[in-house]
Formats: C-alpha cells, sequence, structure tokens
C-alpha cells in the first residue's frame, strides 16, 4: 500500500529543500531551481504519481518576472535599443543552428519526422507542444525532448557559470527581507498584485505570457515610480523550487519509455547545440562588448525562465538575456510551423 498523497509530497519537499541547500553550500547558481529539478526527476521516473498544478507554475513565473522587472532601468532599456541589430542576428544564428541539429536528429534520431521536428525547435515548451499538437505529432514525445534540451542546457549553463565566477554587477534585482514596516508591507502586496494580475492578463494572450506579463507590467510601474517592486528571498526561493519541480515531475515513467531508445541521441544532440550556441554567443561578445556568461545565456537554447533564474544569480546582464531570449521566443512562434516543416522533410521514409 503506497503512502498517502500528502506523505509523498512532504518527502519530495523535504527531498527539494536538501538538494537546494547541498548546491547552495557549494555555490552552484540557481540552486534553488536545479536542486528541486533534479529531485523531482528522479522521484518522477522512479516512483512518480504526483503533478504540481499548473496555477503554481504560473504563478511562479510571474513571481520571476517581477524580478526581471526590478532589475530593468533606463540605461538597461537604452542598452537594449542600442544592441538590437545584433541581437537580431545573435538570434538567427541561434535558429539555423537549432535548425540543422534538428535535422539531424530527425535523419539519424530514429524518430517520427514531425515529431522530432517540434521537439528540437527551440521555444517555449508549452507553445512547442500546443503546436505540434495542432499538427498532428505526438504532444507526449515532443514535451519530452523539449524538457530534455531544457534540462541539458539548465545543468550545462550552470555549471558554465559558477566557473566563469562572474562578480560584476549590471543592474541585477535584489531580495528583500521579510517585509516588517506598514509601508514595506503595502509594497509587498503591490508586488503580488503585478504578479497576480500579470498573469491573469497576459497568460493566453502571449507566449510565455505568464512571465512576460508581470516583467511588461512592473516594469512600467517600477520605472514610473508607481511601486515599489519587494521581493523577500522566501518567496524567490519558493517560486524557483515550484518551477523546477514542474519542469522534473514532467519526467516519468511513461516519458522515458517513450523516447528510451532516442534518448542518447537527444542528450548528445542538445549537448552539441549548446556547444554550436557558445560558439555564437563568443562571436557575440566581439560585437556588443558584453560579458561571455551574458551572451551565453542570451543565446541558450533553453527556457525564458531558467535562463533568466542563471543571470540573476549569477549577476549577468539580466536585461539583455531576457531581451535576447524572448525576441528567439517570438520570432520561433512566428517561424516554428515553417521550420518544423522544413526538418520533417528530412526524415527517413517508414520502410515499407
Amino acid at each position: 500500500m503506497s503512502p498517502p498523497t500528502w506523505v509523498r509530497w512532504l518527502l519530495l519537499v523535504i527531498g527539494c529543500v536538501i538538494a537546494n541547500r547541498l548546491l547552495n553550500a557549494v555555490h552552484m547558481p540557481a540552486g534553488g531551481f536545479i536542486g528541486p529539478m533534479a529531485v523531482s526527476i528522479t522521484y518522477g521516473v522512479m516512483i512518480g504519481g504526483l503533478k504540481l498544478p499548473r496555477i503554481g507554475f504560473k504563478l511562479s513565473q510571474g513571481v520571476i518576472g517581477v524580478l526581471i522587472a526590478q532589475t530593468l532601468t533606463m540605461s538597461v532599456l537604452f542598452k537594449i535599443l542600442d544592441s538590437w541589430p545584433v541581437m537580431l542576428i545573435a538570434t538567427a544564428i541561434t535558429l539555423l543552428l537549432s535548425l540543422i541539429v534538428g535535422i539531424g536528429l530527425v535523419r539519424y534520431g530514429g524518430l517520427p519526422g514531425s515529431t522530432a521536428a517540434w521537439g528540437t525547435t527551440p521555444g517555449a515548451a508549452a507553445a512547442m507542444v500546443a503546436m505540434a499538437e495542432e499538427s498532428d505529432a505526438d504532444p507526449r514525445i515532443v514535451a519530452a525532448m523539449q524538457y530534455v534540451r531544457v534540462v541539458c542546457v539548465v545543468l550545462v549553463g550552470a555549471l558554465v557559470s559558477h566557473y566563469l565566477g562572474v562578480t560584476d554587477n549590471s543592474g541585477g534585482g535584489h531580495a528583500a527581507n521579510l517585509p516588517a514596516s506598514l509601508g514595506a508591507l503595502g509594497s509587498f502586496a503591490a508586488t503580488l498584485g503585478v504578479v497576480v494580475i500579470g498573469v491573469w492578463i497576459f497568460d493566453r494572450r502571449l507566449p510565455a505570457g505568464a512571465l512576460l506579463g508581470p516583467v511588461v507590467l512592473g516594469s512600467v510601474l517600477h520605472l514610473t515610480g508607481v511601486i515599489t517592486i519587494v521581493l523577500p528571498q522566501p518567496l524567490l526561493e519558493v517560486a524557483y523550487g515550484i518551477i523546477g519541480t514542474y519542469v522534473g515531475l514532467r519526467f516519468d515513467r511513461e516519458t522515458v519509455h517513450n523516447i528510451a531508445r532516442a534518448l542518447g541521441k537527444m542528450i548528445f544532440a542538445s549537448l552539441v547545440l549548446i556547444a554550436l550556441c557558445a560558439l555564437s554567443a563568443w562571436l557575440m561578445t566581439l560585437l556588443m562588448h558584453t560579458q561571455f556568461i551574458t551572451a551565453y545565456l542570451g543565446t541558450s537554447p533553453g527556457g525564458l525562465d531558467s535562463m533568466t533564474i542563471i543571470a540573476i544569480d549569477t549577476h549577468a546582464d539580466v536585461g539583455l538575456v531576457v531581451a535576447l531570449q524572448t525576441l528567439r521566443l517570438f520570432t520561433v512562434v512566428l517561424v516554428g510551423p515553417g521550420m518544423a516543416r522544413l526538418v520533417a522533410r528530412f526524415a527517413r521514409p517508414s520502410p515499407a
């Protein structure tokens, strides 16, 4: 007889907290995200049976969105505007590299053409899965492929960030203590209001709207002085943990079984794409005179939320990372169907 659901959740939470503390002890960037993700992947594959409510994931993305808004000063925005030609080039290079790797995986990875094509498209995982389902691809395999790539990008990104040891803070957001005064409580309540309203208004209206909505709303209110953003450290830890747990629990025995034969090739393809994007990031640093870690996180084919978390923890140029990731996200939503059809054309014909 299996233990009650609340006991399983309690054990998972304890495991996530322990992993978080261990990674923080060795100064691993985004340990509050990576630790729970690793524990949840292990739990989902070995035991399974738990699913995090989607609303918790959306609101946690909203918290990260407001944290991003806190980092966006006018100087950061002007820098982004000055750099848009290079950003367009970087986005085009990332998509071209993804296309090449996708063709290779479709040709030699042993997966159905249209399914593999959508799985290798570097956009928001949820958006890619929804668009793939409309194109009659297998949404389960597409989701698994998207999240395998996200996990690879997150782990490699965290390791790169850890060993590069970025110390220059270019305006990153900061966590506050728990609000004690009446004014701080009011600012904290206003911040939570921005999270909830931003998610509610933009979630279904924009790709990654639960993240970008609070970024837009929070930035406007913060830059105009209407509110002061207050984000206590415990709230950020919970948000990081929920996002990591949500990604981790997407992996279960059925998912692994569906992709088992091609899992090694998926991981290899993800690592090749990461290496190629790192090369394009190096070229970008020559054109923009920015830190390599900023260019690397901005061009990495990972999730907008996860790359932002790492950027914040490593004090990279968060505004530039968000701008690059957002530009690629919207570009992929626009050109994704065409990319998927092109990649699918290179699939090997099914044996008669």
